[in-house]
């Protein structure tokens, strides 16, 4: 059975379900279209790889820019979210080259904040469901038999609105007598964004030792949407936020590079960095409406474990750079007010990933046996 050599998420994704890489508010859940590990996508002609990828974060840590600002948990002003997302995915053997992949993502999101409920008293809001589901499709470029040593492939996916981006619940002390109200929970635990996404990733991976594989892979979601038409209520904080009063459909990227190595025949562990993105502008579209730019570069160690058809993965990549850039409509309202602004958000310290998958194979059709033997 082949070796996990890499653990891509992500991711991602990114959306909504959709990344959250590294735990950032910002940075919702999503992982690539086309497979969420290189050994899913080893597969002979007619084989089938099943799977579920957990993954799990708290975001606290406010930082505007570069700086964080630990006053706010001192304060007990920070805003808090908890992150549950599970992918269920299939990937099929095309060929030995090609493969296609679907993925189901699920969520359950929590946050707890003081300024979404009058400022006074910290209340807790939720959002569960199914997110935006993906298909993919890849191709490794090169002949395995020939190119035993490494490899590279590239693929294309599809994101699909199908998760809620009006996901909604109680707000307190916000009306306009202080009493409660249903309003659309934050832009960062909603299951959906809105929009069909396109994605384009890659994977690739180079023996450089035995036992010992260099590995890099990263995915981009293209989001053409500008934003949803789902209310913010941000204006209703202070009206110089107008121009934040509806969510944006942003892009979302991530790339990951590092090293994998053979433990023993079932055993194989990776140290590699991700960054994972946010970004301030999309490249298709638009740049309305209000989103949280962000960015987060990790250092990822992982964990393989692979017995007859099963492998198991774990990663937890650490957060050692987060950045909150000044996003458009920061920069609007500077330029309208006069006045600096700089908006915030929260990111996690660590996130945990969790994977298992089994593979069904295809009995009529093999991978050359000494093909095989190079990934052991």
């Amino acid at each position: 059975m082949t070796k996990k050599l890499v653990f891509l998420t992500l991711f991602i994704f990114i959306s909504a379900t959709k990344l959250k890489a590294q735990g950032c508010v910002a940075i919702r859940h999503f992982s690539s279209c086309v497979g969420n590990s290189l050994e899913n996508n080893l597969l002979n002609k007619g084989d089938i790889q099943l799977g579920i990828n957990y993954r799990f974060f708290k975001s606290f840590r406010h930082f505007r820019g570069l700086e964080e600002e630990p006053d706010r948990v001192t304060n007990n002003t920070e805003v808090v979210n908890f992150s549950h997302s599970t992918d269920f995915f299939l990937t099929y053997g095309i060929s030995k080259r090609v493969y296609s992949s679907i993925t189901l993502p699920t969520v359950f999101n929590s946050r707890s904040s003081l300024y979404e409920h009058g400022r006074n008293e910290r209340n807790t809001t939720f959002s569960r469901g199914i997110g935006d589901i993906r298909f993919g499709i890849g191709a490794w470029l090169l002949n395995f038999e020939e190119n035993i040593n490494g490899n590279i492939s590239i693929g294309l996916g599809l994101k699909l609105p199908t998760g809620n981006y009006n996901a909604s619940d109680i707000f307190y002390n916000v009306g306009p007598n202080a009493e409660p109200q249903t309003r659309p929970v934050d832009q960062s635990i909603q299951p959906g964004d809105g929009g069909i996404g396109f994605t384009l990733d890659f994977q690739s991976y180079k023996k450089m030792a035995n036992g010992l594989f260099g590995y890099a892979s990263g995915f981009y979601l293209l989001n053409p949407r500008e934003t949803n038409g789902i209310r913010t209520f941000r204006e209703t904080l202070n009206p110089i936020l107008e121009n934040e009063s509806i969510m944006a459909v942003p892009d979302q990227y991530s790339i990951r590079a590092g090293f994998s190595y053979t433990i023993s025949p079932s055993i194989s562990s990776s140290l590699g960095s991700r960054f994972d993105c946010v970004p301030v502008k999309d490249l298709i579209g638009g740049n309305n409406g209000f989103r949280r730019p962000g960015n987060v570069l990790s250092i990822d160690p992982g964990l393989s474990l692979n017995q007859n058809n099963f492998s198991f993965n774990l990663n937890i990549p650490f957060a050692v750079r987060r950045e909150r850039p000044q996003s458009i409509t920061d920069i609007q309202t500077e330029q309208l007010t006069g006045s600096p602004r700089h908006g915030d958000a929260a990111f996690a310290d660590y996130v945990i990933n969790f994977g298992i998958t089994y593979r069904m194979n295809n009995s009529k059709v093999k991978i050359a046996p000494e093909l095989l033997e190079e990934f052991k």
